[in-house]
């Protein structure tokens, strides 16, 4: 329960929302290294034979595991120099190349709102993370609904490493609107207050048929707390006071391309998809360990005021975007392959290795899933020449 001043004011407005401080780091640890279900995750996925028979003991060394893995672990940037390891490790064993452009143009010591595309739940945030930790800067805080912290382990996982909960479960208008008021405070709050940068993703959810659009709703839901205050504030300079800069990340492949393909054929089959229970863990588990090819991250250039509505908005991050998402040859093979968009193909620079290795892909792809799989990668290239109309 959120503290109270004695004047009725909450002391912290975002304590049920906002990335945990250092000085609640070591109580966090400790929860986790008692955590019965996290202990189970651990140990279902390094010691399956040892948890089925033998569970209590199984238990007992994951426990031992994660208080040496943060033994020395006294604040969140310990916590995230940890993870920078295995993000380097990441990185060497599952992707073939690594590049960042744009970022050079940003002030070192000023925070931004980073509005990315979204295509891997953990990984998207974690890339630009990656890309600041290695240009010196501080990492940011980053956007994560509330849909995905359904176990109190997870929550705190993601707390720790800077995550604030976007809320999509509150009841009722009413209660949906104060929790985005206080959201949109917040975000403000670490922008010109704590000088602390933020990563959001342009809309909820990945887009899973590769078609990246911005949602309108965001925007507004960004400049809400600041026209609140000023209701003759324009849009336009609200965003301008957030330095709002859009990000655009492109994989040659995606480890979750089949999953997705399979959610957008059921959906097309059968009008709905039903998640199985962990199916968002494994997705997070399947795009950190999956090939990925070459990765690309663009950070574009901070949005002046010049803009009189939402949609506005929304179009420039959206023209950003698809100006700095890098097509690979997976994105031209694909188009190749559906056949009905030659004049947009550029295979100038596809080798005979890049054909085996989409090939190859392919054929691991059910056939009842490939046409969707295949639009996955070619929908990056129609969006960029204007030839999609609607969002997927």
């Amino acid at each position: 329960m959120t503290e109270l001043r004695t004047d009725n004011q909450p002391a912290d407005p975002w304590a049920d929302i906002r990335p945990y401080h250092d000085d609640e780091v070591a109580e966090v640890l400790v929860r986790l290294a008692h955590d019965p279900e996290l202990l189970d995750a651990l140990t279902r996925f390094r010691l399956p034979r040892l948890s089925r028979f033998m569970p209590r003991l199984s238990r007992t060394l994951a426990s031992i595991v994660i208080r040496r893995e943060v033994r020395d672990v006294a604040s969140v940037r310990d916590f995230q120099q940890r993870i920078a390891g295995y993000m380097q490790r990441m990185i060497r064993t599952t992707t073939d190349d690594f590049r960042v452009d744009g970022l050079e143009a940003l002030d070192h010591d000023t925070a931004y709102l980073f509005i990315g595309n979204h295509r891997d739940i953990s990984l998207d945030p974690a890339f630009v993370n990656y890309a600041l930790y290695l240009a010196g800067r501080d990492t940011v805080r980053i956007a994560i609904g509330d849909n995905l912290l359904k176990k109190p382990y997870v929550t705190d996982l993601m707390r720790l490493n800077k995550s604030f909960i976007v809320p999509r479960s509150a009841r009722g208008k009413r209660a949906m609107l104060a929790a985005y008021h206080n959201l949109s405070s917040y975000i403000r709050h670490s922008i010109l207050e704590d000088n602390h940068s933020i990563w959001m993703a342009q809309r909820e959810g990945r887009a899973k048929d590769g078609i990246d659009r911005t949602d309108p709703a965001i925007i507004k839901m960004m400049t809400m707390s600041r026209r609140s205050l000023d209701r003759d504030l324009g849009v336009g300079e609200a965003i301008r006071e957030l330095r709002l800069v859009p990000v655009s990340i492109s994989y040659e492949y995606d480890p979750c391309d089949v999953q997705k393909a399979r959610e957008l054929h059921a959906v097309h089959s059968s009008g709905n998809y039903e998640k199985a229970e962990f199916e968002d863990i494994m997705s997070i588990v399947a795009g950190i360990t999956g090939h990925k090819g070459r990765v690309h991250l663009r950070f574009g250039t901070p949005l002046a005021a010049d803009f009189d509505s939402a949609d506005e908005v929304a179009a420039e991050i959206d023209r950003q975007v698809l100006e700095g998402y890098r097509l690979f040859p997976s994105h031209y093979l694909a188009l190749e392959t559906l056949g009905d968009a030659p004049e947009l193909l550029d295979l100038s620079g596809v080798t005979d290795a890049d054909r085996a290795l989409f090939r190859a892909r392919l054929q691991q792809v059910p056939a009842e899933l490939r046409e969707w799989w295949l639009a996955q990668y070619a929908n990056p290239v129609r969006n960029r020449a204007g030839r999609i109309d609607g969002a997927g």
